[in-house]
């Protein structure tokens, strides 16, 4: 008769102990390991959505305190050696000079090869710009790049995104039209670092060769 009792109680034990298990998974949010929730949600990236979701796009905090923000999350191709070739390979392949022009010059959409930024530079930042698209006709690539090429771009556009040294001139764009240096065209050279190559503006934008005007 113990016995019994003892096996109804471990069966009761048991049940209550399932229920409350699953009204937990029910009732609080985020009681899933988030990559599993991630994935359940057709996101499979190198990081969390969660994550990425408190990725700031603005420098502006309540109280200047960005405490809980992710500011500052790593590329997780920042240690690969290849990453940055394979992202100016995506850059042309998925037509990205369509509008920012080769080598991130600038044209109907913004240059990249500078260090002037809409909404910010961090790696995370530039992710969501090219995942999540912005209004000023950036589209959302999100559902078409995998996510390992999305970094692969990320990495490639940080690459050309330096502050040129007085030597290197400034970035080709169409404010200002003609500027003293710009960078040798990419029909000429295609290089992850195009700011290596630069070239004198002539005064009147004349090519090498061509008779004065």
């Amino acid at each position: 008769m113990d016995r019994l009792r003892w096996t109804v109680v471990a069966i009761g034990i048991a049940i209550v102990a399932v229920v409350a298990f699953a009204l937990i998974s029910i009732v609080m949010p985020g009681s899933k390991p988030a990559q599993e929730a991630d994935a359940a949600n057709g996101y499979d990236g190198s990081i969390q959505a969660s994550t990425l979701l408190r990725v700031p796009v603005t420098g502006i905090y309540p109280g200047g305190n960005p405490n809980g923000l992710y500011t500052n999350l790593k590329n997780p191709l920042a240690d690969d050696p290849d990453a940055v070739t394979r992202g100016m390979k995506d850059f042309n392949v998925f037509n990205c000079s369509g509008c920012h022009m080769a080598n991130g010059g600038g044209g109907m959409g913004p240059a990249l090869s500078d260090d002037k930024w809409v909404y910010r530079s961090s790696p995370a930042n530039i992710y969501l710009d090219i995942v999540q698209g912005r209004g000023a006709g950036m589209p959302a690539f999100g559902a078409m790049l995998p996510d390992r090429t999305v970094w692969e771009l990320v990495a490639y556009i940080q690459s050309i995104s330096r502050k040129p040294a007085p030597g290197f001139g400034t970035t080709t764009s169409a404010n200002p039209q003609s500027p003293d240096t710009e960078q040798v065209p990419v029909n000429q050279i295609e290089s992850p670092t195009p700011w290596q190559f630069t070239e004198p503006m002539p005064p009147n934008g004349e090519k090498p060769g061509s008779p004065p005007q």
